[in-house]
Order: C-alpha cells, then structure tokens, then sequence
C-alpha cells in the first residue's frame, strides 16, 4: 500500500509540474501581464492609429465670447448705386463679376426727367433776364420820378424769385453731374463712383426704374465693391462688453467651410446699445485673399478675452468616462512596447477655449496623447 501511495504522489507531482509548464508557456505565448488602466501597444500599433503625443506645456489660455455675426462689406470700399433719373433700361454695359473702374458705364437709362432738367434750367434763366430787364426799367422811373416805389419793390422781388429759381433749376441739374447727360436723346449714362468688382446688379434691359429725386422708393441697381477684405459684425451683450477690446483676437466660422478658420481682430466696439435687442455690435475685420467669406454670410464669431499664461492641454486631449476626466500619458516603454497610462485630471473647461488649463493631476513635461486616445480606452 505504502509503495502504491508513492507511485501516486510521484504522478501527481509530475502532472502538476507539466501544468504549471504549460500555463508558463501559454503566458509567455500571451505577452506581458498589463497593469490595470493601462494600454500597451508596439509601435507599429501605435503608427498605425495614428496616436500623437505631446508634452505638457504652458499655453496662452484664454475665455472665449461665442456670438453670431454677419460678413459685410467695407463701407469705404464699397458703393450702391442708384439712379439719380427716372425712366427706362436701354442697355446694360457692366455684367455681374466684371470689374470697373471708377466712372466706368454700368448702363444707359432712357428718362425724361433730363430733358426736364435741362429745360427748367434754360426757362429759369430766361425768366431771371426777364425779371432783371423789369426791374431795372422801374427803377429808372422810379429815379426819374415817373414811378411807384411799390412797382419797384415788386420788380425786385420778381427779380429776386427768378435768381432763386434758376439757382433751384441748376441744382437739381448738377445732381445729374456724376452720370453722361445726352439731352438730345435723352439718355443718362449711370456710372461706377468707385473701382472695383460688380457684386450685384438689380436690373434687365427694358425696366422701368425709379429715380432718387423722383418723389417715389427708388431700388438698387448695382453693388460695386472689394471682397479681398471683409468685415463681420456681431453682437455683443451688456455683461461683455467691458472684456472686449479693439485689438482683441477673433476668429470666424461659416457653414460653408467647416473646418476652416478665419483669423482677424477686433477694430471697433459701438459706443451704444441697441434700445430693442439691448445689444452692441462690434467689427472684426479679415482678410479675404481667396474671397472664400462672401457678403451676407452667417458667421460664428469667437472673441478671445482674458488672455493669461498657464499649464494647459488640448481639448481634444480629454476623456470623460463616465463622471471622471481623464487623459493618456505615455510613461514609458519596455518590452518592445508603448505604454500609455490612464491619469485622472482636472481641467478647467472654460467655454469654446482651444486650451483647457490643468488644475491638478498633471506636471510639465508629462507626454500626453492629443489624437487617438479615444481609441486606448477602448483598449482597457
């Protein structure tokens, strides 16, 4: 009995030896035992996520005001032209896109407010000479003795309404000055006051138009301007407005272009409120090189404020699971591979900032990833 016991024992003894072999080996086989919260991945992995590391430094960290605004063009590079004349489209000699340079044809109006304009004139001179010739007829009776001083004084004063009437007949002329007057067809070439590009063009051959002295609501007809460089305006509420100043930094979002950034500043603050949205507009001017930013636009303004310096990561560094904020930290490698360490931080999430400043659980220098660590955690 006591030398079968042995056999036993011996067999035993060399089953759990071939066990624990194999158990080693299938751990071998499997790699190195992982700490927990950490990822470990060889750097073929690592290039092959496409995970990017940088180390922890100072930032220029800021608040950011978030409003809404809207591209507009340059007031002084910038004109809207109307027509001084009522009447008829004949021709149009610019196209839309075209540039012209400053009184350059836009079209030719067909109107009878210039032969108007042009006989009023002539009429009211010929009504002043009349009116001079009578009243320098009455005051030599009236020197001789031979008339009233009644009929002198209303010989001055018809003289006096016939200067009047002629200078009222010349003015409204010369608002034609800007414009090429044909009286005998009657044609009013409207003109460019400005170089540049046209951006708008309100009318068609044969439309009636409405003229600005003409009594009635006269419309646009071209927008001639520069789109190389833009403004945008917001608005800006009253807790705000003390934080913003000319010189501020600001960027500019569209729609059209999401992932792109518009770069400018702030150059003007309104000195005043608007009484209905209680509201004050501010201009960030830009520069536009590619026209990419287009009059009328809607844009997504943000205005950096509160500039300081301190130790900051990216946004897109941070994690959240569930109600903890943690980062990756690359601690080092060993075994042929990257460790990554999940560290627990906290931030200050200040609204739409790009830099998130760190108020514990990080040092200078700790590599952190930037891109890719919502891919380690879900490794862990």
């Amino acid at each position: 009995m006591k030398a079968m016991s042995l056999i036993v024992s011996v067999i035993a003894l060399a089953t759990l030896e071939v066990s624990c072999q194999k158990t080693q080996a299938a751990q071998e086989a499997a790699g190195p035992t992982v700490p927990p919260g950490e990822v470990w991945l060889t750097p073929q992995q690592v290039k092959d996520a496409k995970i990017d590391v940088q180390p922890v430094a100072e930032q220029d960290v800021d608040d950011t005001i978030l409003t809404s605004g809207r591209v507009a063009l340059e007031d002084l590079r910038s004109a809207h032209v109307f027509s001084p004349v009522t009447g008829r489209v004949t021709k149009i000699t610019a196209e839309l896109g075209a540039r012209v340079k400053k009184g350059d044809s836009l079209a030719v109006i067909e109107s009878p407010d210039i032969g108007s304009a042009v006989s009023d004139v002539h009429k009211a001179e010929a009504d002043m000479i009349a009116a001079e010739h009578d009243y320098k007829r009455k005051k030599d009776l009236f020197e001789q003795k031979a008339g009233s001083a009644a009929d002198l004084e209303t010989a001055e004063d018809n003289w006096r309404k016939a200067k009047a009437e002629v200078e009222r007949a010349r003015q409204k002329s010369f608002l034609l000055r800007t414009g090429n007057v044909d009286s005998v067809t009657q044609g009013y070439t409207l003109v460019s006051p400005i170089e540049g590009e046209v951006l708008m063009r309100n009318i068609n051959p044969g439309i009636e138009v409405q003229g600005q002295y003409g009594g009635g609501t006269a419309t646009e007809l071209f927008t001639i301007g520069e789109v190389d460089k833009v403004w945008v305006l917001g608005d800006l509420y009253e807790m705000d407005l003390a934080r913003v100043h000319v010189g501020s930094p600001a960027v500019v979002t569209v729609v059209t272009y999401k992932d792109k950034v518009f770069k400018g500043e702030v150059d003007w603050v309104s000195g005043m409120l608007d009484p209905n949205t209680r509201t004050a507009k501010v201009r960030c001017t830009f520069d536009n090189p590619d026209k990419l930013l287009r009059p009328e636009m809607y844009a997504t303004v943000q205005i950096s404020v509160d500039q300081t310096k301190a130790l900051a990561i990216p946004r897109g560094a941070l994690l959240r699971l569930g109600e903890y904020k943690v980062v990756f930290v690359e601690v080092g490698e060993g075994e042929g591979r990257v460790r990554f360490e999940r560290v627990p931080v906290d931030v200050d999430e200040g609204e739409s900032s790009q830099w998130l400043e760190v108020k514990h659980g990080l040092t200078a220098g700790q590599k952190i990833v930037v891109s890719g660590a919502i891919l380690l955690s879900q490794k862990l």
